[in-house]
């Protein structure tokens, strides 16, 4: 008795704490940088460290994630940066939001950490009604089935196999499998390793595991020395801004590229038949390229006149940063896309889809963690942050002091900046080349603002959702003055 006295202590005492840690814990009022350079002296350090062991050629400083809050990262130097780049748009309340913290206090949410099951085969009991209360309420209108991953390329990976699997069925009449095809599709030849293809768009990012590599197309780097199918790639809408005064000039390019998507679907039907088509709301990684809702609209009505999937890569835009929860939303879709994948900042991976895509037989799509209960309970408290602050509404107001703001810089340094693009929080704008963006993140980074680029001349902003007009200003501010010095 008396230790199980003095456990309940223990676990009271060190709430209380955690708990004053946090209610006190506030943001800074701006951002302070301490060093002459970023990564700083102990960064440098720490990277030698890491060096011996592990490739460290991507890695721009370390931070301190006991002391990060908020909006602000801070590092080991003593840096502390606004951050409009949140681990590439993958923390959706900021850094130690209380909230969150206080998810495993709960002694039966900590032991679903814990204890992390194979969902696939020995889910806790706990897990249906988590699906429906947690995944399946934010779940793409229309959708309702859902397939849980790791991350974004392994739920990518995924669904391209089933749309392979779905187009098969169809084929066959959903009759059962031949001795011809489980024996065949042990050799890698047809008919039970059928020649198919999914359909992608230049200057599309996709995952880096190897049949969603085949649909990246964003920078050589990703790509080189990692054999590819043989798939179909077609042009993306390169628009012109501000998109108002070149409404002609933008619908040629949707119609081209929608004249393109099926000449190849007709090209590839005689040899790798495009089984799918995947695209991204907004192209992230590949420069923020944007597509009108008409746009997508028509890629829509494509997929269904030639029966193949539309697949809908919502694993950065998924969340709520462009002012809805899924991107896709902006586009008022005739009927919901076949198939919606996710990540980033909803935690864990996977995709939302329905019936139709759930293969006949077990053991199709899996694997030994098929997603991760603990980031659920987490998702859970997310979700109900975003309500109960009415996040999505604050997105669009910050969005627009910020998207504003930029308009305004464009104006001001009309040889710098150009094509400011994007919605809610969700913005990019281009730079004259690539050295001159590559130079202005490095300068902004010394300024205290930490932002990322995509693209060849792109600087992207993807804040938390907790990101508030007076932090919209502060970059404003911050940006100006680094323009100022170019």
């Amino acid at each position: 008795m008396r230790s199980l006295w003095l456990n309940t202590l223990t676990k009271q005492s060190l709430y209380r704490l955690s708990t004053k840690r946090y209610s006190t814990n506030v943001e800074p009022k701006e951002p302070v940088v301490k060093t002459k350079s970023i990564p700083g002296p102990k960064s440098i350090e720490l990277k030698k460290q890491l060096d011996s062991v592990q490739a460290t050629g991507t890695i721009q400083f370390f931070a301190d994630y006991e002391k990060s809050i908020g909006n602000y990262i801070y590092d080991v130097d003593g840096n502390i940066l606004l951050d409009v780049y949140t681990q590439i748009s993958s923390v959706p309340l900021g850094y130690n939001h209380p909230r969150l913290y206080k998810v495993f206090n709960n002694e039966q949410n900590l032991k679903t950490l814990i204890n992390r099951p194979a969902l696939g085969v020995f889910p806790g009991k706990e897990w249906p009604e988590k699906l429906h209360s947690v995944l399946l309420n934010i779940a793409p209108k229309g959708l309702n089935k859902i397939t849980t991953m790791m991350c974004g390329s392994c739920s990518n990976e995924n669904a391209y196999k089933s749309i392979f699997i779905w187009y098969q069925n169809k084929l066959r009449g959903n009759a059962p499998l031949t001795e011809q095809e489980k024996n065949s599709c042990m050799i890698n030849i047809p008919p039970g390793a059928p020649k198919l293809s999914i359909l992608s768009f230049k200057g599309a990012f996709h995952g880096r595991t190897l049949g969603a590599l085949s649909t990246t197309h964003s920078k050589y780097i990703h790509k080189l020395d990692v054999p590819s199918f043989d798939w179909p790639i077609a042009s993306f809408p390169e628009y012109r801004y501000p998109l108002d005064e070149n409404v002609a000039h933008n619908k040629k390019e949707d119609e081209k590229c929608l004249s393109e998507v099926q000449d190849l679907i007709q090209q590839y039907a005689s040899k790798n038949p495009v089984a799918g088509i995947v695209v991204e709301p907004i192209q992230s990684e590949g420069g923020d390229n944007e597509a009108s809702p008409e746009f997508f609209r028509s890629l829509q009505a494509i997929c269904k006149k030639n029966g193949i999937a539309l697949l809908i890569d919502e694993v950065q835009t998924g969340g709520g940063s462009t002012g809805k929860f899924w991107a896709h939303e902006h586009f008022e879709l005739e009927s919901p896309p076949d198939v919606v994948t996710f990540s980033k900042k909803l935690q864990l991976g996977g995709y939302f889809h329905n019936d139709d895509f759930i293969p006949n037989e077990p053991y199709r799509i899996f694997n030994t963690w098929m997603g991760d209960p603990g980031k659920v309970l987490l998702l859970e408290e997310v979700v109900k942050v975003i309500q109960e602050e009415k996040l999505l509404a604050n997105v669009d107001v910050a969005g627009k002091v910020l998207k504003n703001g930029l308009l305004s810089l464009e104006k001001e340094f009309p040889h710098i900046l150009n094509s400011t693009r994007g919605r809610g929080t969700f913005l990019a704008v281009n730079c004259t080349n690539t050295k001159v963006r590559d130079q202005i993140i490095g300068a902004l980074k010394l300024h205290g603002i930490q932002t990322g680029g995509c693209g060849e001349i792109s600087i992207r902003f993807r804040p938390a959702l907790i990101f508030k007009e007076y932090h919209a200003n502060i970059v404003l501010d911050r940006f100006r003055k680094v323009l100022q010095g170019i």
